[in-house]
């Protein structure tokens, strides 16, 4: 026991390594194939034109103010072209709308500690994304299962809440492409979410950073564009939406975004002031002239490059994965989540498989705020190059079909 162990606050018991980040560290390990990481490929960044953005910022006029403290809200520059991307995506917004965040990560953290009081309840999907639980528990709330499609009603989230003398304080999903699932909400069930939330008088936090990584299907408009619609306008909405840099031109700048009513942003630069004063000014001028320049090429490149490996990985599950084992097949983002026979524990199983078939994934279980989905695990199919998705699918097929389906 540790001289601080007495002094931690209560919240620090519900804080978690995270399983993805331990996992991370086998990628170092050449002889590993490993769908572990959910990363962007580094051999698709575009550096170059960050190599000359940056060159332009410091040898510019405006090198001196690029290296000085900057505005709480953010880099005019770069909100503004942020107010002309939402806007390709059906959102109404002004700069005075957005708050720049190192990360949506940081996003998360914020509307957390906002929003959240001990005990009130967050509806969340069963998997969701890791380190969203990973914000939200600092702050120690309860959890109920928000199924869209389902007949679950506003009625029952609030019945569950009020049996914890908990009240609903918002609905937190990742519409596109979900990590670690893969799935989409249809537009029926993003327009069921916000019915919901307007009778329960709570929020929703919409999580997007895999939103311009589509590779097949229509386009859906974000629930904000939605609210915006049927609300009169961004001012009167109950939404939020967080975007990213990281899935599109580089993680390493810890760039993000949050789109939200003028209210609820100014509340959240009160908590960056008290935070860390400001995100980098030089990475966001920076990421301001990548984005002018490149953004719409690039992620075509990238959609072009991860598309097919998608392709490959789901070709490989049906070629090698036994009988009893399913997968979903994601339009876009950057992940495949497996389901195997019901009394496999995929925690047992990674360990077999990082050490006899040198293969590396993400055990499902992280992904539920519950504790289930023991059986479930997660590929990632973004930094792997198709040979490598193709051999590290047929070791796995194998280990599986040794070790797992025989014990049925």
């Amino acid at each position: 026991m540790s001289t601080w162990d007495a002094l931690y606050a209560n919240r620090a018991a519900r804080m978690r390594a995270s399983e993805i980040r331990e996992l991370l560290k086998l990628l170092d390990k050449p002889d590993v194939i490993s769908f572990a990481g959910g990363i962007p490929d580094p051999r698709l960044f575009p550096a170059e034109m960050f190599q000359e953005a940056y060159r332009d910022v410091l040898t510019g006029p405006e090198a001196e103010r690029a290296l000085q403290y900057g505005v709480s809200e953010g880099s005019h520059r770069l909100r503004s072209w942020i107010v002309a991307h939402m806007k390709t995506l059906g959102v109404d917004c002004a700069p005075e709308n957005i708050l720049i965040t190192s990360g949506s990560q940081q996003g998360l953290d914020y509307l957390g500690k906002l929003l959240l009081s001990p005990g009130d309840t967050v509806l969340a999907q069963a998997p969701t994304y890791l380190g969203a639980l990973q914000a939200f528990n600092a702050y120690e709330p309860n959890y109920d299962r928000i199924d869209p499609g389902t007949n679950r009603t506003a009625d029952d989230f609030k019945a569950q809440a009020d049996l914890k003398g908990s009240k609903v304080k918002f609905a937190y999903l990742s519409p596109d492409f979900a990590n670690p699932t893969g799935k989409t909400l249809t537009w029926e069930e993003r327009r069921s979410v916000l019915d919901q939330a307007g009778r329960l008088g709570c929020g929703i936090l919409e999580d997007s950073p895999y939103l311009s990584l589509r590779y097949d299907g229509e386009p859906i408009a974000p629930i904000l564009a939605m609210d915006c619609e049927r609300s009169g306008g961004i001012d009167q909405t109950r939404s939020v939406f967080l975007g990213s840099f990281s899935k599109t031109l580089s993680p390493g700048l810890r760039l993000g975004w949050i789109v939200a009513s003028r209210d609820l942003i100014a509340r959240l630069v009160l908590i960056k002031q008290a935070s860390d004063l400001n995100t980098p000014v030089i990475n966001q001028e920076v990421m301001a002239r990548v984005a002018e320049a490149v953004f719409e090429t690039h992620t075509a490149t990238i959609r072009a490059a991860y598309k097919l490996r998608r392709d490959v990985m789901l070709g490989a599950l049906e070629r090698h994965m036994p009988e009893g084992v399913s997968w979903t097949r994601p339009e876009g983002g950057m992940f495949v989540w497996v389901t195997l026979p019901a009394h496999v524990d995929a925690a047992d199983l990674l360990e077999k498989a990082v050490g006899n078939a040198k293969v590396a994934f993400v055990p499902g279980k992280a992904f539920h705020s519950d504790g289930s989905g023991a059986n479930t695990l997660r590929l990632s199919f973004s930094c792997a190059a198709p040979e490598k998705i193709e051999e590290g699918l047929s070791r796995l097929g194998k280990l599986i079909a040794e070790t797992v389906i025989p014990a049925l």
